[in-house]
């Protein structure tokens, strides 16, 4: 059996876009040479690799066998060529970077400042959520992720380097937009506007009201913060979001945030990597700035509730 990394890239393109013509997009190749290296590989192994649902292609249980090693090859080569430049004083390279979705409301300023003292650095970021994140870190896709705390992984290391506190949301015209010290107590009455079951926001609040013995009444679930800003300057409810994704709003005086007993809930941002996973220079750099430079950089600022009327 005789493979070529150049196929086992072309087949990895194939599998995550489920689609020979959008493969051939990413990779600017054409159509006819992606499926002919196909069709060449699946001589090469033996069995088919593929099947056709609808218009989509999917993996065969032998194409995600695959699908498996040729990840790990791909992560394989990648160190390789940090240990190569390493040996040839490179410090330059490329970062592949996946950020949860919050956490994208502040990276781009870190990664425009790392960038700014590493101009020969090309960084690759994609944004998910925390699931699909764990999945390739597990699987050796990604250099380092940026995420809320991960679950207890011998596998992985995480590093927090930057606080992320949750706060409490309101629209302006909410009868307790311009009160102080509210009781926790009192939002058990109130309605909130949450993220799904599972977000690490969602989990936070509900774990600090369950602490203090306060009924949590989500009436709405969103799919992405914005939604959630969106429905609370309309006055449908109350939110819970990070600090980070509040700038824009808060400046605006399109949304406030609640003097509330208990808050803000202070969290962790982390980089994590795998466990074992050799980090090249670019990667071990940007560790470094993280941990040394996030803070001054990225924090944000808490507002002053609204004023009291007289």
């Amino acid at each position: 059996m005789y493979l070529t990394l150049r196929q086992l890239q072309i087949f990895d393109a194939v599998v995550r876009q489920q689609s020979f013509t959008r493969a051939a997009d990413a990779l600017h190749l054409t159509q006819p040479a992606v499926s002919m290296q196909m069709r060449h590989l699946e001589e090469q192994i033996g069995v088919p690799l593929f099947d056709h649902v609808g218009k989509q292609i999917q993996p065969t249980d032998a194409g995600r066998e695959l699908h498996r090693h040729a990840t790990l090859i791909s992560a394989k080569m990648r160190d390789l060529k940090s240990a190569m430049e390493e040996f040839r004083g490179i410090h330059r390279g490329e970062l592949d970077l996946t950020v949860a979705s919050t956490a994208n409301y502040f990276m781009p300023k870190l990664i425009a400042a790392f960038c700014a003292c590493h101009a020969k650095v090309q960084v690759r970021l994609q944004v998910s959520n925390q699931t699909h994140i764990l999945e390739m870190l597990s699987a050796s896709n990604q250099d380092l992720a940026i995420m809320g705390q991960p679950r207890e992984d011998a596998e992985l290391v995480a590093r927090g380097f930057l606080d992320n506190p949750l706060v409490v949301i309101a629209s302006p015209a909410h009868p307790l937009a311009k009160s102080r010290q509210i009781p926790l107590e009192q939002l058990g009455r109130q309605r909130f506007i949450t993220r799904e079951p599972g977000s690490g926001t969602r989990n936070a609040a509900e774990r600090h009201f369950s602490r203090h013995g306060v009924e949590f009444h989500s009436v709405m679930e969103m799919s992405s913060n914005e939604a959630i800003k969106q429905a609370v300057d309309a006055g449908l409810g109350l939110g819970i979001l990070s600090l980070h994704t509040l700038e824009l709003e808060l400046a605006m005086r399109r949304l406030v945030t609640l003097d509330v007993e208990g808050f803000p809930i202070v969290r962790q941002w982390f980089v994590v990597h795998r466990k074992g996973k050799r980090l090249s220079a670019v990667a071990q750099s940007f560790l470094a700035f993280l941990t040394q430079q996030a803070r001054p950089l990225a924090s944000p600022k808490h507002p002053q509730p609204a004023p009291l009327t007289p």
